[in-house]
C-alpha cells in the first residue's frame, strides 16, 4: 500500500501525529479510490485521540497560511493543503436512536471507528505510524469484495441501513459510479428498510440522486432504486414511468425503460447534470396524459406541455434550484418533441427559424438531448430518422447564420413604436411587435431594421394606425 501514501503530505501528517502521540491512519474514499486507480483528493484521516488537536499540529509544522476549519459539534477538522482537502477526526463509535440518524457519539478504537463504516471497501485503513507504515489494515475484506466488484456492510446491513438509512442510498450509489453489485443480503436489506429513507433530509437524498444521475451509466443505479421500491418513495413520479398497458391487441412501450435509456444515450455525451435532469422528465407526464384511441392506438397528446408544467414542482419537492437551472429544464421538456417532428416531416425554413428562436442558446442541448430520445428498435426506422436529424442539425446551422435569430429581439423595441406611432402603452404596441416577429420567422421579411420598419407602416396602415414622417 505505500504506493498510495508516497505523496509528502502523508510522511507531514504521520510526522505531525507522532509529535503529539498519536496513531493516525488513512481511511476510507482515499484508500478505496487509490486502490482502484481513481483520482482523489480527498483525504480522511482517523487519529486516536483528537483529530482537531492533530490537524492543528500539521498546519502548524508545514507553516501553513491556510487556516484549519474546525467543526466543534462534531469533533472534526478539516485543511487544504497543496491541492489536498484532508479532514481529521478521532476514532469513533458510534449508536443510534430509532427516530434519528444522527449518532450518539463516543471515543473508540480503530476498530470500532472501522466497524461503524458503511461499506467493507470504505472500511479499509493504511497506517501512519512508524511501527507499521504503509499497512493495509482491512477486517472485512474490503479488497477482496473491490477485487469481486461488490458492495457489502460490515456488519449486519439491516441494523447499517436502518441506522443510517442514507447508507442505503449511498451503496446505490457507488453501485452506478463503479459498476459494482450489491451484495444479496444488502439489497434485501434495503427492500425492507426502504421506509427508513423518510427521516432523511430531502437535501442529502437529492445529493446522492444527483450523484447516481452523474454516473457514467445511471440507469444502474435507477433499476436498483426501482426495483428495491425506493423509488416510489423518494421520486414518485419517476417510478409511475414504469408498465405498459394493452388493449385490443396494441401496446405501448415502457417508459420508465425508455427514460432509461435516453438518459444513458445521453450521458454518453455530457456531464451536464441539468441537461440529464431534462432527460429524466421528458416524458414525465405521460401517465397522466396516457389515453387509448381505437384508430391510433395509445397516445400521450401535449406531455410535452404538462411535462414543462410539472418540472418547477418535482424541483421544489426535491429541493433542487428553483432559478435559471429549472427554466433550462422546463425549457428542454417542453420543446423536447419538436426536432423529432422535424425529422419526420419537411424541413422548412419557417420551422428552423421557430426551433431556433424559442430554443436560443440551448438549442445544442436540445439536439442532445433529441438525438437520444430516438430509441426505436425499428433499425431501418432509426436508420431513416438518425440521417434526417442530421440533416436537420446542418439546416440549422445555415438558417442560424442567415437570420441571426439566436436570443433574437425583434429588430424594433416597443418603445421606438410607440414613439413613431405617437401611442401610448397599448395593445397595439404588443400587436405591431408580435407582427414583427412574426414575419421575420415566417421570412417574410429579414432580421433588419429597414425592412422591419417598412414592414411595420404598412401594417399600422392596416391596423388605422398612421405614423408621423419616418424615413425609411
Amino acid at each position: 500500500m505505500l504506493k498510495s501514501i508516497k505523496h509528502p503530505i502523508f510522511k507531514s501528517i504521520a510526522k505531525a501525529a507522532q509529535s503529539i502521540g498519536v496513531e493516525s491512519y488513512v481511511v476510507g474514499g482515499y484508500v478505496r479510490d487509490s486502490i482502484l486507480n481513481r483520482e482523489c483528493k480527498d483525504i480522511d484521516i482517523v487519529c486516536i485521540g483528537s483529530g482537531i488537536e492533530l490537524a492543528n499540529e500539521l498546519a502548524k509544522q508545514l507553516n501553513s497560511k491556510k487556516k484549519v476549519k474546525i467543526f466543534k459539534n462534531f469533533g472534526t477538522a478539516m485543511f487544504q493543503h497543496d491541492g489536498w482537502e484532508i479532514e481529521f477526526v478521532g476514532a469513533r463509535k458510534e449508536s443510534y436512536r430509532k427516530e434519528s440518524r444522527k449518532p450518539l457519539v463516543e471515543d473508540g478504537t480503530l476498530e470500532e471507528d472501522q466497524d461503524r463504516r458503511d461499506f467493507t471497501i470504505n472500511a479499509m485503513a493504511i497506517s501512519l505510524n512508524e511501527v507499521n507504515y504503509g499497512e493495509l489494515l482491512d477486517p472485512f475484506n474490503g479488497m477482496k469484495d473491490l477485487e469481486n466488484k461488490i458492495i457489502r456492510t460490515p456488519l449486519d446491513p439491516e441494523i447499517t441501513f436502518s441506522d443510517d438509512p442514507l447508507r442505503m442510498m449511498r451503496a446505490i450509489r457507488f453501485a452506478s459510479q463503479l459498476g459494482f453489485t450489491i451484495a444479496d443480503e444488502a439489497l434485501k436489506a434495503i427492500e425492507k428498510e426502504k421506509e427508513r429513507i423518510k427521516i432523511v433530509s430531502q437535501e442529502r437524498i437529492t445529493e446522492e440522486l444527483n450523484k447516481i444521475i452523474l454516473s457514467p451509466v445511471p440507469s444502474i443505479g435507477f433499476k436498483i432504486l426501482f426495483n428495491t421500491g425506493l423509488l416510489d418513495i423518494i421520486f414518485k413520479e419517476m417510478s409511475k414511468l414504469q408498465g405498459v398497458d394493452q388493449l385490443n391487441g396494441l401496446s405501448h412501450k415502457d417508459n420508465f425503460y425508455h427514460t432509461l435509456e435516453v438518459l444513458d444515450r445521453l450521458s454518453k455525451n455530457t456531464d451536464n447534470l441539468w441537461l440529464r435532469w431534462s432527460a429524466i422528465l421528458h416524458d414525465i407526464a405521460k401517465p397522466p396524459t396516457k389515453r387509448f384511441d381505437p384508430k391510433q392506438g395509445w397516445t400521450f397528446h401535449g406531455h410535452e406541455d404538462l411535462g414543462a408544467r410539472m418540472t418547477p414542482e418535482i424541483f421544489k419537492k426535491l429541493k433542487l434550484p428553483l432559478d435559471h437551472k429549472m427554466k433550462y429544464v422546463q425549457k428542454l421538456v417542453r420543446l423536447h418533441l419538436r426536432p423529432i417532428a422535424l425529422v419526420k416531416e419537411t424541413v422548412t425554413d419557417s420551422a428552423m427559424r421557430r426551433l431556433i428562436f424559442e430554443a436560443g442558446e440551448d438549442i445544442e442541448d436540445l439536439m442532445l438531448l433529441c438525438s437520444a430520445d430516438i430509441t426505436t428498435k425499428n433499425k431501418k426506422k432509426q436508420k431513416r430518422y438518425l440521417e434526417n436529424f442530421e440533416l436537420v442539425k446542418k439546416k440549422l446551422v445555415e438558417v442560424e447564420e442567415k437570420d441571426r435569430l439566436r436570443n433574437f429581439q425583434p429588430p424594433i423595441s416597443g418603445e421606438e413604436i410607440m414613439e413613431y406611432f405617437d401611442l401610448a402603452p397599448s395593445k397595439e404596441v404588443g400587436l405591431l411587435k408580435s407582427k414583427i416577429k412574426e414575419a421575420i420567422l415566417d421570412g417574410e421579411i429579414k432580421n433588419d431594421k429597414s425592412e422591419a420598419l417598412e414592414f411595420l407602416v404598412k401594417e399600422a396602415k392596416k391596423m388605422g394606425v398612421y405614423s408621423k414622417e419616418i424615413k425609411l
